[in-house]
Protein backbone atom coordinates (compact mmCIF):
# COMPACT_ATOMS: atom_id res chain seq x y z
CA UNK A 1 0.00 0.00 0.00
CA UNK A 2 1.80 3.10 -1.28
CA UNK A 3 0.41 5.57 2.05
CA UNK A 4 0.93 2.98 4.96
CA UNK A 5 1.28 4.85 7.82
CA UNK A 6 0.32 8.45 6.43
CA UNK A 7 -2.11 10.86 8.18
CA UNK A 8 -4.00 12.47 5.59
CA UNK A 9 -6.68 15.16 6.07
CA UNK A 10 -9.25 15.80 2.80
CA UNK A 11 -11.40 19.08 3.00
CA UNK A 12 -14.88 18.54 1.64
CA UNK A 13 -15.08 15.09 2.77
CA UNK A 14 -19.05 14.61 2.85
CA UNK A 15 -19.80 13.79 -0.71
CA UNK A 16 -18.59 13.86 -3.94
CA UNK A 17 -15.07 14.27 -4.85
CA UNK A 18 -13.82 14.82 -1.35
CA UNK A 19 -15.38 11.19 -0.46
CA UNK A 20 -13.72 9.51 -3.48
CA UNK A 21 -10.41 11.04 -2.42
CA UNK A 22 -10.93 10.10 0.68
CA UNK A 23 -11.97 6.39 0.41
CA UNK A 24 -8.71 5.87 -1.87
CA UNK A 25 -5.76 7.44 0.13
CA UNK A 26 -7.78 5.27 3.09
CA UNK A 27 -7.67 2.02 0.83
CA UNK A 28 -3.93 2.80 -0.06
CA UNK A 29 -3.25 2.53 4.04
CA UNK A 30 -3.76 6.57 4.91
CA UNK A 31 -5.88 7.56 8.30
CA UNK A 32 -8.44 10.07 7.09
CA UNK A 33 -9.14 12.95 8.84
CA UNK A 34 -12.44 14.02 7.14
CA UNK A 35 -13.58 17.71 7.64
CA UNK A 36 -16.84 19.82 6.28
CA UNK A 37 -18.54 22.65 7.32
CA UNK A 38 -21.59 21.33 7.62
CA UNK A 39 -23.20 18.30 6.03
CA UNK A 40 -22.17 16.26 9.21
CA UNK A 41 -24.59 13.08 8.40
CA UNK A 42 -22.53 12.67 4.49
CA UNK A 43 -19.46 13.25 6.25
CA UNK A 44 -20.47 10.37 9.15
CA UNK A 45 -21.07 8.38 6.04
CA UNK A 46 -17.94 8.60 4.33
CA UNK A 47 -15.96 7.75 7.63
CA UNK A 48 -18.37 4.83 7.96
CA UNK A 49 -17.43 3.55 4.59
CA UNK A 50 -13.62 3.95 5.04
CA UNK A 51 -13.94 2.06 8.97
CA UNK A 52 -16.12 -0.78 6.86
CA UNK A 53 -13.30 -1.24 4.14
CA UNK A 54 -11.03 -2.11 7.36
CA UNK A 55 -9.22 1.81 7.45
CA UNK A 56 -8.66 4.17 10.03
CA UNK A 57 -11.04 7.77 10.01
CA UNK A 58 -12.29 10.23 11.72
CA UNK A 59 -14.42 13.02 10.97
CA UNK A 60 -14.55 17.22 11.82
CA UNK A 61 -16.44 20.03 11.64
CA UNK A 62 -14.38 23.10 10.58
CA UNK A 63 -15.62 26.23 8.19
CA UNK A 64 -12.09 26.63 6.39
CA UNK A 65 -12.46 30.29 5.81
CA UNK A 66 -12.04 30.56 9.58
CA UNK A 67 -8.16 30.11 11.16
CA UNK A 68 -9.66 29.05 14.33
CA UNK A 69 -11.39 26.53 12.58
CA UNK A 70 -8.71 25.16 10.80
CA UNK A 71 -6.27 25.53 13.64
CA UNK A 72 -8.40 22.90 15.45
CA UNK A 73 -8.68 20.62 12.78
CA UNK A 74 -5.20 19.96 12.44
CA UNK A 75 -5.37 19.68 16.44
CA UNK A 76 -7.79 17.17 16.47
CA UNK A 77 -6.06 15.26 13.53
CA UNK A 78 -2.69 14.95 15.49
CA UNK A 79 -4.43 14.32 18.50
CA UNK A 80 -6.05 11.29 17.45
CA UNK A 81 -3.16 10.28 14.47
CA UNK A 82 -0.45 11.51 15.45
CA UNK A 83 1.15 13.66 12.64
CA UNK A 84 0.18 15.17 9.30
CA UNK A 85 1.29 14.32 6.20
CA UNK A 86 -1.03 14.99 3.38
CA UNK A 87 -3.23 17.73 3.01
CA UNK A 88 -6.17 17.06 -0.04
CA UNK A 89 -7.56 20.96 -0.08
CA UNK A 90 -11.09 19.81 -2.00
CA UNK A 91 -13.24 22.25 0.07
CA UNK A 92 -14.82 24.90 -1.73
CA UNK A 93 -17.69 26.55 -3.30
CA UNK A 94 -19.71 25.07 -5.87
CA UNK A 95 -22.61 23.14 -5.16
CA UNK A 96 -25.59 26.21 -4.88
CA UNK A 97 -23.63 28.63 -7.04
CA UNK A 98 -25.74 29.85 -10.19
CA UNK A 99 -24.26 31.40 -13.23
CA UNK A 100 -24.87 34.75 -13.82
CA UNK A 101 -23.00 37.30 -15.77
CA UNK A 102 -19.95 39.04 -13.86
CA UNK A 103 -21.67 42.20 -13.39
CA UNK A 104 -24.85 40.45 -11.68
CA UNK A 105 -22.73 38.39 -9.08
CA UNK A 106 -23.12 39.79 -5.85
CA UNK A 107 -20.21 40.93 -4.26
CA UNK A 108 -21.02 39.31 -0.69
CA UNK A 109 -20.92 35.90 -2.86
CA UNK A 110 -17.81 36.93 -4.47
CA UNK A 111 -16.50 37.57 -1.09
CA UNK A 112 -17.71 34.14 -0.04
CA UNK A 113 -16.37 31.83 -2.92
CA UNK A 114 -13.21 33.69 -2.61
CA UNK A 115 -12.79 32.92 1.17
CA UNK A 116 -13.72 29.07 1.07
CA UNK A 117 -11.77 28.79 -2.39
CA UNK A 118 -8.95 30.16 -1.97
CA UNK A 119 -8.20 31.60 1.50
CA UNK A 120 -9.20 28.08 2.73
CA UNK A 121 -6.69 26.11 0.80
CA UNK A 122 -4.17 29.06 2.25
CA UNK A 123 -5.21 28.60 5.66
CA UNK A 124 -5.60 24.88 6.01
CA UNK A 125 -1.83 25.09 4.31
CA UNK A 126 -1.00 27.13 6.98
CA UNK A 127 -2.55 24.84 9.62
CA UNK A 128 -0.95 21.78 8.89
CA UNK A 129 2.57 23.46 7.79
CA UNK A 130 4.20 23.02 11.67
CA UNK A 131 4.05 18.93 11.84
CA UNK A 132 4.91 18.55 8.17
CA UNK A 133 8.13 21.18 9.05
CA UNK A 134 8.49 19.25 12.05
CA UNK A 135 8.56 15.92 10.18
CA UNK A 136 10.33 17.04 7.29
CA UNK A 137 7.89 15.51 4.86
CA UNK A 138 4.67 16.30 3.52
CA UNK A 139 2.28 16.57 0.87
CA UNK A 140 -0.28 19.02 -0.36
CA UNK A 141 -3.12 18.34 -3.61
CA UNK A 142 -5.10 21.67 -4.32
CA UNK A 143 -8.03 20.94 -6.54
CA UNK A 144 -8.53 23.64 -8.95
CA UNK A 145 -10.56 23.16 -12.35
CA UNK A 146 -10.36 22.91 -15.93
CA UNK A 147 -11.88 26.07 -16.44
CA UNK A 148 -9.22 28.35 -15.19
CA UNK A 149 -7.80 27.05 -18.78
CA UNK A 150 -10.86 27.69 -21.11
CA UNK A 151 -13.18 30.41 -18.92
CA UNK A 152 -16.32 29.41 -17.73
CA UNK A 153 -19.22 31.99 -18.83
CA UNK A 154 -20.92 33.30 -15.53
CA UNK A 155 -18.71 31.97 -12.61
CA UNK A 156 -16.36 34.81 -13.10
CA UNK A 157 -15.94 34.29 -9.41
CA UNK A 158 -15.83 30.89 -9.85
CA UNK A 159 -12.91 30.59 -12.49
CA UNK A 160 -10.99 33.88 -10.22
CA UNK A 161 -10.93 31.45 -7.18
CA UNK A 162 -9.34 28.40 -9.26
CA UNK A 163 -6.57 30.31 -11.02
CA UNK A 164 -5.88 32.00 -7.15
CA UNK A 165 -5.49 28.42 -5.84
CA UNK A 166 -2.94 27.89 -8.96
CA UNK A 167 -0.88 31.22 -7.93
CA UNK A 168 -1.11 30.21 -4.71
CA UNK A 169 0.09 26.56 -5.13
CA UNK A 170 2.82 28.16 -7.46
CA UNK A 171 4.09 30.06 -4.60
CA UNK A 172 3.93 27.61 -1.76
CA UNK A 173 5.73 25.93 -3.79
CA UNK A 174 9.04 27.80 -3.31
CA UNK A 175 8.40 28.33 0.08
CA UNK A 176 7.76 24.65 1.46
CA UNK A 177 10.34 22.93 -1.05
CA UNK A 178 13.20 23.20 1.58
CA UNK A 179 11.05 21.91 4.24
CA UNK A 180 10.58 18.63 1.87
CA UNK A 181 7.26 19.39 1.16
CA UNK A 182 5.61 19.24 -1.89
CA UNK A 183 1.96 21.31 -3.37
CA UNK A 184 0.66 20.62 -6.22
CA UNK A 185 -2.82 21.10 -8.28
CA UNK A 186 -5.02 18.54 -9.70
CA UNK A 187 -7.75 20.57 -12.37
CA UNK A 188 -10.72 18.49 -12.91
CA UNK A 189 -13.54 18.61 -15.97
CA UNK A 190 -17.25 18.91 -15.48
CA UNK A 191 -17.62 16.12 -13.09
CA UNK A 192 -20.54 13.57 -12.51
CA UNK A 193 -21.09 15.03 -9.15
CA UNK A 194 -24.30 15.77 -6.82
CA UNK A 195 -22.88 19.50 -6.79
CA UNK A 196 -22.79 19.21 -10.89
CA UNK A 197 -26.25 17.93 -11.07
CA UNK A 198 -27.84 20.53 -8.66
CA UNK A 199 -25.94 22.88 -11.02
CA UNK A 200 -26.78 21.36 -14.41
CA UNK A 201 -28.24 18.17 -16.35
CA UNK A 202 -25.36 16.79 -16.72
CA UNK A 203 -26.78 14.27 -18.90
CA UNK A 204 -27.04 17.33 -21.44
CA UNK A 205 -23.26 17.86 -21.22
CA UNK A 206 -21.44 18.12 -24.11
CA UNK A 207 -19.09 15.51 -24.55
CA UNK A 208 -17.98 16.02 -28.50
CA UNK A 209 -15.23 18.26 -27.15
CA UNK A 210 -13.85 15.56 -25.19
CA UNK A 211 -11.24 13.03 -26.78
CA UNK A 212 -12.15 10.32 -24.47
CA UNK A 213 -15.73 11.15 -25.19
CA UNK A 214 -17.65 10.52 -22.08
CA UNK A 215 -18.56 12.65 -18.84
CA UNK A 216 -15.67 12.47 -15.62
CA UNK A 217 -16.27 11.03 -12.92
CA UNK A 218 -14.94 11.62 -9.77
CA UNK A 219 -13.21 8.00 -9.85
CA UNK A 220 -11.42 9.44 -12.64
CA UNK A 221 -9.75 11.88 -10.39
CA UNK A 222 -8.41 9.99 -7.41
CA UNK A 223 -5.25 7.93 -8.88
CA UNK A 224 -3.93 11.87 -9.91
CA UNK A 225 -4.32 12.82 -6.09
CA UNK A 226 -3.13 9.83 -4.59
CA UNK A 227 -0.08 9.32 -7.32
CA UNK A 228 0.64 13.36 -5.95
CA UNK A 229 -0.46 12.30 -2.09
CA UNK A 230 1.86 9.02 -2.80
CA UNK A 231 5.88 9.43 -2.11
CA UNK A 232 6.20 8.14 -6.33
CA UNK A 233 5.86 12.12 -6.53
CA UNK A 234 8.73 13.17 -4.06
CA UNK A 235 10.15 15.36 -6.81
CA UNK A 236 7.03 17.02 -8.52
CA UNK A 237 6.14 20.51 -6.62
CA UNK A 238 4.11 23.64 -7.96
CA UNK A 239 2.11 21.78 -11.04
CA UNK A 240 -0.98 21.38 -12.05
CA UNK A 241 -2.34 18.26 -13.58
CA UNK A 242 -5.41 18.73 -15.92
CA UNK A 243 -7.68 15.90 -15.80
CA UNK A 244 -10.62 16.44 -17.87
CA UNK A 245 -9.90 13.63 -20.50
CA UNK A 246 -8.13 16.11 -22.90
CA UNK A 247 -10.59 18.49 -23.32
CA UNK A 248 -7.97 21.44 -22.52
CA UNK A 249 -4.24 20.91 -22.94
CA UNK A 250 -1.38 22.81 -21.66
Amino acid sequence: MRLENKVAVVTGGAKGLGRAFALRLAGEGAAVMAVTRKDMDNLRETVRQIKEMGGKASSFQADVSKEEHTKAMAEKTIEEFGRIDILVNNAAVYDGVRRKPFHEIDPDEWDLVMAVNVKGAFLAARAVFPSMKENRYGKIVNLASEVFFTGSHGFAHYVASKGGIIGLTRALAVELGPHNICINCVAPGFTDTEASRNLTDVAKYDTTKTPLRRLETPEDLTGAVLFLASPESDFITGQTLLVDGGRAMH
